[in-house]
């Protein structure tokens, strides 16, 4: 679903930067770079890109590719326990949660979305889309201005996705088109088809604010990273609650709240089960017992919840 802008952001634009490594070279899918100043198109080198500069010689805030913010996902929510309880290993308390990997694909493993993309049609004020995979939002990404939107739209298939669009796209049988639909036996005068046409577009908001109410409806938590003049980067933490979508990413902002950049993730039920236990231990101060009363269960419970979610690592055995 294409994103339109009446007016692009102002003194905000958003490209690709690729660049020679003079020494130490890691390769990233993709990432981006921020300007407040002026407008930089894409830059490419001769030939198939082979590293990209992660270190910032000007000073302007680079975008790692979504996977990398979304392999921290859980520490935001988990720092080391504030309290040296006897339960706890000695590397919990001193680094706590250390940094794992989550599952992620690369959108060129999403069966079909190479192609829709590329019959895809832009809108000439289109700065963002929201991707949906039958009734499911996989993700947002929104750009300052169309021209970024433009240039940037290809990334989609470089960038990362959650498990339930990898599986949507594999394992489920093919859902009904969602259009738009005019009734044709309500129109007889030009009147009546402008009143259709207002119709179909209200019932087409209200659907897709339904589908998207996991990100939409204010049960994302953004967290202040920098302010750029009159602009703030924040990183958006979900409530990791058991019975919605849940989704991570960062935005830009201007002083008046409007997003000027954005770019989302929606987590899979399983990551969503490790984020709430996690931010349930670190609500409690990762207290054993607290924790056990505010998840319904016991020590044991709270125990067996860590193992099967990755982390018995952080217990001492017999905790």
């Amino acid at each position: 679903m294409p994103l339109l802008r009446d007016q692009p952001m102002p003194g905000l634009r958003l490209h690709r930067e690729l660049s020679e490594v003079d020494s130490e070279c890691q390769y990233l899918p993709h990432a981006f770079v921020l300007s407040t100043t002026a407008a930089y198109g894409t830059q490419l080198g001769a030939g198939q890109p082979t590293g990209m500069e992660v270190r910032s010689r000007r000073r302007r805030p680079r975008f790692l590719p979504l996977p990398v913010a979304a392999e921290g996902y859980l520490t935001l929510q988990s720092g080391r326990p504030p309290i040296a309880w006897r339960e706890w290993t000695t590397a919990t308390v001193g680094r706590g949660l250390s940094p794992r990997a989550d599952a992620a694909y690369r959108g060129t493993a999403i069966a079909g979305l190479e192609d829709a993309l590329r019959v895809f049609e832009l809108h000439p004020r289109q700065c963002g889309v929201a991707l949906y995979l039958a009734d499911a939002l996989a993700g947002v990404f929104v750009t300052p201005h169309p021209d970024d939107y433009r240039l940037l739209h290809p990334t989609l298939l470089q960038d990362m996705y959650g498990e339930p669009l990898f599986q949507y796209a594999h394992l489920f049988p093919p859902v009904q088109d969602f259009t738009p639909r005019l009734e044709a036996t309500k129109v007889s005068t030009v009147d009546d088809l402008r009143a259709e046409v207002a119709r179909a577009r209200d019932e087409w908001s209200r659907f897709h604010d339904l589908m998207a109410g996991g990100l939409l409806q204010g049960r994302v938590v953004p967290h202040r990273v920098r302010v750029l003049g009159p602009y703030t980067l924040a990183r958006l933490v979900p409530p990791y609650a058991l019975d919605v979508d849940n989704h991570v990413g960062e935005a830009i902002t201007d002083a008046e709240g409007r997003i000027a950049y954005l770019t989302t993730l929606r987590l899979s039920a399983a990551q969503t089960r490790r984020g709430h236990l996690l931010s349930t231990l670190y609500a409690h101060d990762w207290n054993l017992d607290e924790t056990a009363a505010a998840l319904g269960t016991d020590r044991a419970g709270v125990a067996q919840r860590l193992e099967r979610a990755g982390f018995a690592h952080l217990l001492r055995p017999g905790s």
